[in-house]
């Protein structure tokens, strides 16, 4: 019964060795395991650093070539500008030594309008003239074929009646390119169908 409680007990002793020798490998790796880990901590912070060191260059690389693209467009931008208001006022210039021109042709054109109106009514007026002197001086004219003897001038709306011996003839005198007016040329019409009569009026 003794040696089964010796037994036991060097179990009991094995087992406590083994367990603590377990926990102490144990814990003296988890305690390498740190301290490797918290000596890499220096190498991983320059590490981070570097990568944080060109980061920053790189933006701030980028921010210059950003800040000198930028500065060419502002001034790319005044030029146009520049360019533009230049362009502008040659067009305005331009527009108004234009209008000044069609104001001048414009004044020109009304003037030559005013005369010619003016001397076609001069001319329409010496027409005119000469067209009553012509109905007055047409019976001795040559190119009248009726004796003015048996004529008898009427002015208006037609110049002469001739009284021939075989027919009653009536006569409008035109000169250059006159041409009958539209009471005229419903009295030669009228004649020329014929609807011509004859009324003796008698008064008491």
């Amino acid at each position: 019964m003794d040696s089964i409680y010796l037994v036991f007990g060097l179990l009991a002793i094995c087992l406590f060795l083994a367990s603590w020798i377990f926990l102490s490998q144990k814990k003296t790796s988890e305690k390498k395991n740190l301290q490797e880990s918290i000596a890499s901590i220096p190498r991983n912070f320059e590490e981070i650093k570097k990568i944080l060191t060109e980061e920053r260059d790189s933006c701030l690389d980028r921010e210059k070539m950003l800040s000198q693209t930028i500065s060419e467009l502002q001034e790319n931008q005044k030029k146009q500008h520049s360019l533009f208001q230049e362009n502008l006022s040659q067009e305005k210039a331009r527009s108004e030594g234009f209008l000044s021109e069609l104001q001048t042709y414009k004044d020109k054109f009304e003037l030559v309008s005013q005369e010619k109106s003016k001397v076609l009514s001069q001319k329409k007026s010496s027409e005119v003239r000469l067209g009553h002197i012509a109905e007055t001086l047409a019976p001795f004219l040559d190119e009248f074929d009726f004796n003015p003897e048996e004529c008898v001038f009427m002015g208006k709306p037609i110049d002469y009646i001739s009284f021939g011996e075989e027919e009653v003839t009536f006569i409008e005198v035109k000169s250059g390119n006159s041409k009958l007016n539209s009471k005229q040329r419903h009295i030669r019409d009228l004649i020329k169908s014929n609807s011509v009569c004859w009324k003796e009026v008698r008064l008491k």
